[in-house]
């Protein structure tokens, strides 16, 4: 049984873009960082490394989540799902490590804050637009 693709909404097509670019962003900065560039890893400050590779390595899964819903990939849907929930925990574990008296950069909690609600956003948006039918087909 083919399924018929329902035409690419503008509020798809956004989101869409948004979570590339935002991809390619959090790839460009995180790397930066990681690849010992100095001025990048100056400005970091005292980040905290597994939110830094968190981060890093998450940009490559915003792209590949972008890229699904531009197409109206139900897959993308559930990427979209599986990112925020894996942003929660990392979040809640960063706060672990405030309250057990780590060093951080307070600047890294509004990022992860706006990191949230960003990804919370694209995937209520993706399965509102693609739809839950979309999701139970085979």
């Amino acid at each position: 049984m083919t399924a018929v693709k329902k035409s690419r909404g503008t509020l798809i097509s956004l989101i869409s873009v948004v979570a590339i670019l935002f991809g390619l962003m959090t790839i460009k900065e995180g790397g930066a960082v990681l690849l010992g560039n100095e001025t990048a890893v100056a400005a970091a400050g005292n980040y905290v490394s597994f939110v830094l590779w968190f981060n890093f390595l998450s940009g490559i899964i915003y792209i590949a989540a972008g890229i699904g819903l531009w197409l109206q990939q139900r897959w993308a849907v559930w990427l979209s799902v599986a990112l925020v929930v894996a942003i929660a925990i990392t979040f809640a574990t960063f706060g672990l490590h405030i309250y057990s008296g780590g060093a951080y950069e307070p600047r890294t909690v509004v990022a992860m804050s706006a990191r949230l609600l960003v990804w919370l956003a694209i995937a209520a948006i993706s399965v509102m637009s693609i739809g839950r039918s979309r999701l139970r087909e085979g």
